[in-house]
């Protein structure tokens, strides 16, 4: 079964600037990778600000927006890495992946981790407090003062500091009490 929230756009049309990063757990467990998530965040800003004119570039003929979308990627891939590590279920058979594609108007970022049943409730409920708040304001202060650590203070951000569209994809497995979930963030460029 897959069941889709948010804003998950289920036929995305292929990119053909992309960069995929994969963490396999079957070396080291997805845990203790946790240190390289900033590093790996900002390869993917530095290698996708390339695509964009600098203030140089730019020569004023139009906006420069290296600096802006290389502060974006590093900060949502940072986030969506981080969620994929803390909610992932360390199983050698399913990998992390972090995907970031250069469409005309937009990047788009993918993540895919395997994830418990019972984190799964966990992500959900942070999931749909995200997708039915109608103030997102109070959701953003709510989430500063929570320190459960599963609050969803990372995606409220991604919405607010850099206008992104959220959704997620939950697909079931043969493995009993596991699931796949793609979290899909989309920001204007």
């Amino acid at each position: 079964m897959t069941e889709t929230f948010g804003d998950f756009e289920v036929d995305l049309p292929a990119s053909r600037e992309f960069l995929t990063i994969e963490f396999s757990p079957s070396s080291l467990p997805i845990q203790k990778l946790w240190k390289n998530n900033g590093l790996s965040a900002d390869f993917m800003a530095d290698y996708f600000a390339t695509f964009f004119p600098t203030e140089e570039e730019a020569d004023g003929n139009g906006e420069a927006h290296q600096v802006e979308v290389k502060d974006a990627v590093s900060y949502i891939a940072n986030e969506l890495l981080e969620n994929a590590m803390k909610y992932g279920e360390s199983d050698p058979t399913f990998s992390v992946s972090l995907t970031l594609q250069l469409h005309k108007d937009r990047l788009v970022f993918l993540t895919r981790n395997s994830i418990s049943t019972a984190d799964r409730g966990d992500f959900g409920a942070a999931i749909a407090r995200i997708v039915e708040t109608e103030d997102l304001g109070s959701l953003y202060e709510e989430a500063l003062l929570d320190e459960s650590g599963k609050s969803g203070l990372g995606f409220v951000t991604m919405i607010m500091n850099y206008g992104a569209t959220l959704g997620w994809q939950f697909e079931d497995t043969e493995r009993d009490g596991l699931s796949l979930v793609t979290t899909m963030v989309q920001i204007a460029v």
